[in-house]
């Protein structure tokens, strides 16, 4: 563990618990070095949709009302 790291408690879920530690044994890793791939994971996403939000403002909104009004138009529904 290098010395920039931080401490934290973290309360998990008895059986989440037992598959982390299960995991951990299974692949010779730590279960913080688990917790902290997964945490990486979850934010790289999260960072992903913000992209595609972003990437997307511009295009126009169309009302939920007004594309199945369209839909039923069209024939399609």
């Amino acid at each position: 563990m290098s010395n920039n790291t931080k401490r934290a408690t973290i309360y998990f879920d008895p059986k989440l618990h037992m598959a982390l530690r299960l995991k951990s044994a299974e692949t010779d890793r730590s279960v913080s070095d688990l917790v902290n791939e997964a945490v990486k994971l979850s934010l790289a996403e999260d960072a992903d949709d913000l992209a595609a939000f972003a990437e997307r403002a511009s295009e126009p909104e169309l009302a939920f009302e007004d594309f199945i009004k369209d839909l039923k138009e069209s024939g399609k529904l």
